[in-house]
């Protein structure tokens, strides 16, 4: 390789790289998004679901899922506070494992399960590291 396109392959990796924070930040707030419209599209299914669950205030959780999920997500999105809004997200992932998904027999609650682990573990990284890899 000669030493323009070491420069050239090297300017294109760096835009890369500075891009990809972003990139993953929108992949892992689309799911909190996309949940929390969910929400608001059959309040009353996701009412039903949340006092089934046992939890007390069910129509208040709802409002506060739908906050933390699409209000957070966006707020993700944006690059503000990330590390955050990230823990909170991330704590949020773990509630919802234990409270909704713990019936780890079932195999496709034990999924959901180790998916809300999975995205906790995500955004502990964004924590981490903040918004950008530097």
């Amino acid at each position: 390789m000669n030493t323009a396109s070491q420069t050239a392959s090297a300017a294109t990796e760096t835009t890369l790289v500075r891009h990809l924070p972003l990139v993953g930040r929108v992949m892992i707030a689309a799911i909190f998004i996309l949940s929390g419209l969910s929400k608001l599209a059959a309040p009353a299914a996701t009412i039903a679901y949340i006092a089934s669950a046992g939890l007390p205030l069910p129509a208040a959780a709802l409002a506060g899922a739908v906050v933390v999920e699409v209000i957070g997500g966006l707020v993700l999105i944006s690059g503000y506070r990330v590390r955050t809004v990230a823990a909170v997200l991330a704590v949020f992932s773990l509630l919802t494992a234990a409270f909704f998904h713990n019936h780890l027999a079932d195999q496709n609650q034990f999924i959901h399960f180790f998916k809300n682990v999975a995205m906790a573990g995500g955004l502990l990284q964004i924590v981490a590291f903040g918004k950008n890899r530097d």
